[in-house]
């Protein structure tokens, strides 16, 4: 059976691709760089950071986790030539409400002890001061040696009440 959504994404898709004219955009991104920010559903990267199609790479998960996002950095750079990375973390960020116990409480409590057990030794990278977390996410790129010393690496904050950036790093 389909879902409202699945129905909204199908209609949505069908008037996109419609008038789509951009199958051309080579792989690489064409201004190689990548974001790195939060799969908060508030953020629209492209709207807010300026980014048309085939521009950049954008990474999103749970915080923006540098950490979380690494295998899609590493692909992105020695794969796809990206030569800067934009970290965003963003205010409001659920990964502030919570610890790892939280965490790991609810998954035992929610989804039982095969669950629980699963994710044992997960790390949720939750945090509770954002410009810290910026800092220590731009400090763990710039020390990774899976990162080049050649890559531009800056850190920003995303305010969600007003739509504005700030430079943290």
């Amino acid at each position: 059976m389909t879902s409202s959504i699945q129905k909204t994404l199908q209609e949505k898709n069908a008037e996109y691709a419609s008038k789509f004219t951009q199958g051309h955009l080579a792989l690489p991104p064409a201004k190689q760089y990548l974001i790195l920010t939060c799969m908060d559903a508030r953020i629209d990267p492209a709207a807010a950071f300026g980014i048309d199609l085939g521009d950049a790479h954008v990474i999103r998960n749970a915080g923006g986790s540098a950490i979380d996002g690494q295998r899609s950095i590493i692909i992105s750079e020695q794969l796809l030539g990206t030569k800067e990375i934009i970290l965003i973390k963003h205010t409001g960020c659920g990964m502030l409400t919570f610890t790892n116990e939280d965490a790991h409480g609810l998954v035992k409590k929610n989804l039982g002890p095969s669950a629980s057990a699963e994710t044992a030794n997960l790390d949720f990278l939750p945090f509770s001061n954002l410009e810290d977390a910026v800092r220590r996410d731009v400090d763990f790129l710039k020390s990774s040696a899976t990162v080049p010393d050649s890559v531009t690496i800056s850190g920003w904050i995303y305010e969600v009440e007003t739509g504005k950036v700030r430079q943290v790093v």
